[in-house]
């Protein structure tokens, strides 16, 4: 009956506790148990079949009942204890929250009462600082008035002692005074409207001009403009005066400033007219020489008298500048037709050397002349052209008669004189112009000349090819000019100074470069007739010599030297020119004319060499290939073209060395050019037999491994070919090893030989195939089927006029060409 109640017991509990999900998630993470009587879906059978796993285990339930009524009774302590301990939790519960509210009363009520003492503090302070603030202002005030009677006394004192000392003429203490009282002045400026006050200002405006006029009128008196010379020098009166005008008006300075200069130079324009022997260009020297006197006089006799900050000695330079290049544009224009090309250098040179003298001596912070240009300093390169010192070639002068010396160009960002007085020659430099270009055509035609006489260069084969050194002259000749140019001008002189540049590199390049490249004597397509003809004679096709293959290095050596400093001309002249011209400057096409000679130059070093292997390669064709009975060593033939290999290559590297990309062109395009003629006599052999495709496939592995070679061939330096260049040569003869495996395999049964062919050969076609079935020896009979079954068996092509096309055109044509030339061939021998 107990364990019935006890069961009844835990099930209404159980049904009464039924917690919710975060109930029970709360409860576990509050508190945590690993007990599974705490878990949340317990299961009593489960529980005691843990308890109990077999029927051994039953051995020991009197042991665990006795833990779990023990543990039961702990828990009912426990809960036993908390029941007790919440019976007068409500009530501490109520109490605190009175005590609680009761303290917060007390608290407000006691910042209630703080906040009434601060209204009543503040209104105490307000009440005590009412007087001490009307005593400040009052203090205030009457310190301004004090402060301002005392100016005004100062300023009334002042106005009179000014006008006073300016009636006596003591301009020093008029200086220091007529600042002061101008100071005091500016405290007024608010007080305008008082009368007394407005008339002081008057009086001190009056003052001002009175001393302005008075001190023009001094200056005047001490320096006339016109009449007898003055009779005394600079006083101390004069130099006082200096600072009064400081502080004057600035018109007032600038009006003294412009009378003394106009003074001073007036001598120079009576000694200079236009009309005066000595105003010519081939005396301007004379009027350098006496502005330098004069700034000399100056600086003994008045460089005292005017304030430094006044930089009196270059305003007199400054405005001999402007007034001299005015006068010479005046007199150049009158006597256009009298300029020489030589007087105008001298005068130019002349010119700049005085401004290069006016950069050294001053800073240039008088010149307001908005034509004068501040170029922004160009960055730091590598290009030769950029070094602007003047070398020994250079120095060189174009008046072959005379002490001229070369100017010394101060480079324009740090010369702010620059152009200030050559500016004037800028209208006249067609005359320049002009005469480069017929000093230009001269040295074009000296060169040309020079070359017949002296004849091709020696063989080089240590250094490499030799530039021609015309090359080096007529850039140097260039860099003078356009040094000489920029000094006068970096606008539309520079432009035509560039055409002319253009037109005689063109020049170079045709009547030097291209003009004495050596004529060939065999074309690039195959034997010509007078070939034909030495070969009936048993003779070799004509080579080029030792010197014309030297000849053909040096031209393209110097070709590239053209090209690259043709290329630096051209970034030079941009950084001359004026930037709203950069665009006008082009050496595009003048490079594109060097690079041509360049191309030229290699193509006739590859024909040479082509033309050379060509007998050989004919007398391959005309073996009979099927009468051969055994594999010997290579072939006559093979060593024939290895041969002129191994005399022209080693010729042309030595004297390329200096330019191993344009030998590297040379070994491409001869590979390019020789392999592919290689393969069209190689489909001339036929009949062939077993053997004999044998030997051929020796002879076609020996080239092969010579073209490998071929950079380095005759060298003691052995160097590893460009990639670019190997992957050309293996390509191509392993293309002609293929066909003679093709070649050499049993053509029975045919499918197995038709699929051999389409595997060995990837550009596999029908031509091709054709081909190699004749050099079999195969009947045309038999040639059919076969043919049927590799259009059966070769992948469709694509559709439409591309794929067509690309079948008849992969090999016809060196076919069709070649078999003109047999003809040709043929006809010739039965008329000789």
């Amino acid at each position: 009956m107990m364990e019935e109640e006890e069961l009844e017991f835990v099930e209404e509990l159980e049904a009464v506790l039924q917690l919710t999900p975060d109930v029970q998630l709360a409860i576990e993470q509050v508190f945590p148990s690993q007990d599974p009587l705490d878990r949340a879906d317990f299961n009593a059978v489960e529980y005691i079949n843990t308890l109990f796993p077999t029927e051994q285990s039953l051995a020991n339930i009197d042991e665990v009942v006795n833990k779990i009524r023990l543990k039961i009774r702990r828990l009912d302590d426990n809960i036993r204890t908390v029941v007790r301990g919440q019976t007068n939790v409500g009530q501490d519960g109520r109490q605190a929250l009175e005590e609680a509210q009761k303290a917060i009363q007390q608290l407000f009520g006691k910042i209630k009462d703080i906040k009434d003492k601060a209204e009543k503090s503040e209104q105490m302070v307000k009440e005590i600082t009412r007087d001490i603030k009307q005593l400040d202002h009052a203090k205030r005030h009457l310190t301004t008035s004090i402060t301002t009677l005392n100016h005004l006394h100062m300023l009334a004192g002042g106005v009179d002692s000014l006008e006073a000392m300016t009636r006596r003429r003591q301009y020093g203490e008029v200086a220091n005074l007529l600042q002061g009282v101008m100071n005091v002045l500016e405290h007024f400026h608010k007080y305008m409207g008082i009368p007394q006050i407005r008339q002081l200002s008057e009086r001190v405006k009056a003052a001002q001009t009175e001393l302005g006029q008075q001190i023009l009128a001094d200056f005047e008196e001490a320096f006339p403009s016109q009449g007898t010379k003055r009779p005394g020098g600079p006083s101390n009166v004069l130099r006082d005066a200096c600072l009064v005008a400081n502080i004057l008006d600035p018109r007032i300075k600038q009006e003294i400033i412009k009378k003394f200069i106009k003074q001073h130079l007036s001598e120079y324009l009576v000694l200079f007219q236009e009309n005066q022997d000595v105003a010519w260009l081939d005396k301007i020297d004379r009027r350098y020489a006496w502005i330098k006197r004069q700034l000399v006089d100056y600086e003994e006799k008045y460089g005292r008298m005017f304030p430094r900050e006044w930089y009196m000695t270059e305003r007199i330079a400054v405005e001999f500048c402007h007034v001299t290049r005015t006068e010479l544009a005046k007199i150049m224009r009158t006597r256009a037709k009298e300029i020489e090309v030589k007087l105008l250098l001298f005068a130019i040179q002349r010119t700049t050397n005085f401004e290069g003298f006016l950069a050294k001596r001053f800073s240039g912070c008088t010149l307001t002349d908005g034509t004068l240009k501040k170029l922004e300093s160009p960055p730091p390169s590598t290009n030769p052209f950029l070094e602007d010192e003047p070398t020994p070639e250079m120095e060189e002068l174009v008046m072959e008669k005379g002490d001229l010396d070369q100017p010394k160009k101060p480079k324009a960002p740090d010369n702010p004189f620059h152009g200030i007085v050559s500016k004037c020659f800028e209208p006249h430099l067609y005359v320049y112009i002009e005469s480069q270009d017929k000093n230009l055509g001269e040295l074009i035609d000296r060169f040309v000349a020079d070359f017949k006489a002296q004849g091709p260069p020696k063989p080089n084969t240590d250094e490499g090819g030799a530039v021609l050194p015309s090359c080096a002259d007529l850039f140097v000749y260039y860099k003078k000019c356009m040094v000489q140019c920029s000094q006068l001008s970096t606008g539309e002189p520079m432009i035509a100074l560039t055409t002319i540049f253009q037109k005689y590199l063109r020049e170079y390049a045709w009547k030097i470069l291209s003009g004495n490249l050596p004529k060939t004597t065999s074309s690039s397509g195959g034997l010509t007739i007078s070939s034909l003809l030495k070969e009936k004679e048993g003779s070799e096709v004509a080579k080029f010599t030792l010197e014309e293959l030297c000849l053909i290095c040096s031209i393209l050596s110097t070709a590239e030297y053209c090209l690259a400093t043709t290329q630096q001309l051209e970034e030079k002249l941009k950084e001359k020119v004026d930037v709203s011209l950069i665009e006008r400057i082009n050496l595009t096409g003048e490079m594109d004319t060097f690079s041509t000679v360049i191309s030229s130059s290699i193509q006739l070093l590859v024909q040479d060499l082509d033309a050379a292997c060509d007998p050989a390669l004919t007398a391959m064709s005309k073996m009979q290939w099927q009468n051969v009975e055994h594999v010997g060593d290579q072939s006559p033939y093979v060593t024939s073209v290895i041969l002129h290999i191994k005399q022209n290559v080693p010729i042309i590297r030595d004297n390329l060395a200096s330019t191993r990309k344009y030998f590297t062109q040379f070994c491409i395009k001869f590979a390019n050019s020789f392999i592919p003629k290689f393969i069209t006599h190689l489909f001339k052999c036929k009949p062939i037999s077993m053997v004999g495709a044998e030997q051929l496939l020796l002879d076609t592995h020996s080239l092969k491994m010579v073209l490998l070679d071929l950079p380095s061939i005759g060298s003691q330096v052995v160097r590893k070919a460009p990639a670019s260049y190997t992957k050309i040569v293996v390509k191509g003869m392993t293309r002609a090893e293929m066909i003679l495996k093709v070649v050499m395999a049993p053509h029975e049964p045919l499918v197995v030989f038709v699929d051999n062919y389409i595997k060995l050969l990837t550009d596999c076609n029908t031509e091709t195939f054709q081909k190699i079935l004749d050099m079999k020896g195969l009947k045309r009979s038999e040639q059919s089927s076969m043919l049927e079954l590799l259009r059966q068996r070769l992948p469709t092509p694509p559709s439409g006029p591309e794929g067509s096309s690309s079948l008849s055109l992969l090999a016809p044509t060196p076919e069709q060409e070649s078999s003109r030339i047999r003809k040709l061939e043929k006809l010739i021998k039965k008329r000789l």
